[in-house]
């Protein structure tokens, strides 16, 4: 497909930082309305990138940060990348569930959240 833009996926991690976007994300393997949502919220941009095209992006933004935080971690700083403070900012607690006990972010989470959250939990 078309090349990422800066602005285009300046934009995406600007969207992913949503943390109603990121708890959707990290609550779910089938995500595709969840990029379909991402998709629109690029279109008001006047970015044109389908939900699939989203979805590609951010798994290879996310696996380019894992292996440059892994590097990072090893002592390397030969590899980097152009985004890494911004999804560093998202990703760099990836132990969500401390995070959000220490932060008590309860009040913020939106109450669609905590609805479907239980409904999930009670499918399986």
């Amino acid at each position: 497909g078309k090349h990422w833009t800066v602005n285009e996926v300046r934009a995406l991690i600007r969207i992913w930082s949503d943390k109603n976007i990121q708890q959707q994300l990290e609550g779910t393997v089938r995500n595709k309305r969840i990029f379909e949502q991402v998709a629109a919220r690029l279109q008001k941009f006047g970015i044109d990138r389908d939900w699939k095209q989203c979805r590609t992006k951010y798994k290879n933004l996310k696996h380019e940060y894992k292996s440059v935080k892994n590097a990072q971690n090893s002592g390397s700083t030969s590899k980097s990348m152009k985004f890494f403070n911004e999804l560093d900012a998202i990703l760099g607690h990836s132990t969500m569930e401390q995070a959000s006990k220490s932060d008590n972010d309860e009040s913020e989470r939106p109450p669609e959240w905590t609805e479907a959250k239980s409904e999930k939990d009670s499918i399986g």
